[in-house]
C-alpha cells in the first residue's frame, strides 16, 4: 500500500501531475492514510520551499459595495452580512498597514478591493501606491481587484506589481451554482491578461462550497494547465447572511486532504493556506505545513483569524521556520528566544468588519 504513496510523490518530483482516478482517490479513497498522503505531498514541497513558510497579510483596502452577487462573499449585493462597508482608504492608512505588514514578517502585502474591477483612473492610482509600497519597505505587492484587462494589466506592471490575484474558486461546470453576474471565463482571462504583462496570477480555489470532488479535481488541473505559480486552498466560512453557506463536508481531513491534492496537482507552486484555515482544520492545523509552504497571518477580509505570535508558535513548533522580509528578521534577531509579537497585544486582530472569535468561526 505504501508503494501508492511513494509512487505519487515520485510523480511529484519528476513534474507530473498524478492521474485523474488517482486524484479522485486522495480526496474520496477510503482506504487512504492521511500521514503517509501528506508525507507524500511534503516530498515536492521540501523539494521546492525547504522547511520555509512564507507569510502573507491581508488589507482590504475597499470593503462592500459590490456589484457582483458571488455566493460565498460578505462583501457580495445578495449578502444581508453585518459589515462595515467602506470606498477606498487613505495612502496614509494602506501605507501604515504596509509597514505593519513588513514589521509582522510578510513576504507579501495584499491589497483587497471589492467590486467588478477598478476603473482606468482607479487602476492608475493603484499604480502609484503599488510604486510607494515597494520603494519603501522590503516587501512584495500583490493586488486583488476584480477583473483587469491587458491595459489595465500593463499599468500595474509598469509599476512593479509582483502578483494579481483572481481565484478561479472552483470548476467551470459548478461556477453558475456561485455566481451570475461574471464567468469563468472572465476569470480567466484577468489571469492571462496578467501573465501577457509579466505578473505572477494568483489563483486558488474555495472548498466546502457544494461542490462535488470531480470539481475541485477539474480546479486543481486547471491551474496547472494555467501555469499559476501561487495558488490559495480557502475553506468556505460559514457567514451568517450569504446565499452560499458550508455543504458540511469540511472535516480537519478534507481540508488537509484537499491540501495535499493542490500539491502534488501542482508541485512548484506556492500553495497557500488561505481562508478558514483556523475554522475547519483546528488542532490540525500543524499538518497542513506538509503539503503547503503559505499562510496568512492576521485574517482574512471579513473575518478573524489567528494572531501572528500564535501563528508563528505553530510553525516554528511544528519544526519549520518564517521565511521572513529584512525588516522581520532584523528585528527577530533583537528578541527574545520565541518572541515574535512585533505590534500590538495578544489576541490583537485587524479585521474586525464581523465581530467573530478568534478561533472557530
Amino acid at each position: 500500500m505504501f508503494e501508492h504513496y511513494a509512487r505519487l510523490a515520485d510523480r511529484a518530483l519528476a513534474g507530473e501531475a498524478p492521474s485523474e482516478s488517482d486524484a479522485v482517490w486522495i480526496l474520496d479513497g477510503e482506504d487512504i492514510q492521511l500521514l503517509p498522503l501528506l508525507q507524500a505531498a511534503f516530498a515536492p514541497r521540501e523539494k521546492h520551499f525547504g522547511r520555509k513558510v512564507m507569510v502573507h497579510v491581508l488589507n482590504n483596502v475597499q470593503n462592500g459595495l459590490c456589484p457582483e452577487d458571488c455566493g460565498y462573499c460578505s462583501q457580495s449585493k445578495n449578502s444581508e452580512a453585518t459589515i462595515r462597508k467602506y470606498p477606498m482608504k487613505s495612502d496614509e492608512e494602506i501605507l501604515a498597514e504596509a509597514e505593519a505588514a513588513a514589521r509582522a514578517g510578510a513576504s507579501r502585502y495584499c491589497m483587497v478591493l471589492s467590486g467588478r474591477g477598478p476603473t482606468l483612473e482607479h487602476t492608475r492610482k493603484l499604480a502609484e501606491l503599488i510604486r510607494t509600497v515597494k520603494e519603501t519597505y522590503p516587501i512584495e505587492v500583490c493586488v486583488s481587484a476584480g477583473l483587469i484587462d491587458e491595459e489595465k494589466a500593463r499599468i500595474l506592471a509598469d509599476a512593479g506589481l509582483d502578483r494579481l490575484n483572481h481565484n478561479l474558486n472552483t470548476s467551470e461546470s459548478h461556477y453558475p451554482e456561485i455566481c451570475s453576474t461574471h464567468t469563468y471565463e472572465e476569470r480567466v482571462e484577468t489571469l492571462r491578461a496578467a501573465k501577457k504583462a509579466g505578473i505572477q496570477p494568483c489563483s486558488g480555489l474555495i472548498v466546502g462550497m457544494g461542490e462535488q470532488s470531480q470539481d475541485i479535481v477539474e480546479v486543481a488541473f486547471r491551474l496547472r494547465e494555467l501555469e499559476v505559480p501561487s495558488i490559495p486552498v480557502n475553506f468556505l466560512i460559514p457567514i451568517d447572511g450569504n446565499p452560499v453557506m458550508q455543504d458540511g463536508s469540511l472535516t480537519p481531513e478534507r481540508c488537509l486532504r484537499a491540501l495535499a491534492l493542490v500539491r502534488l496537482v501542482n508541485p512548484t507552486a506556492e500553495v497557500r493556506i488561505a481562508g478558514g484555515r483556523e475554522g475547519n482544520i483546528r488542532s490540525l492545523g500543524p499538518l497542513a505545513l506538509w503539503p503547503a509552504n503559505s499562510l496568512f497571518i492576521e485574517g482574512y477580509l471579513t473575518t478573524r483569524g489567528d494572531n501572528e505570535s500564535d501563528t508563528y508558535r505553530m510553525i516554528r513548533d511544528a519544526g519549520f521556520e518564517v521565511d521572513g522580509n529584512p525588516t522581520f528578521d532584523a528585528l527577530h534577531a533583537e528578541a527574545p528566544e520565541g518572541e515574535f509579537r512585533l505590534r500590538g497585544g495578544e489576541g490583537e486582530i485587524l479585521k474586525p468588519e464581523i465581530g467573530r472569535p478568534t478561533r472557530g468561526f
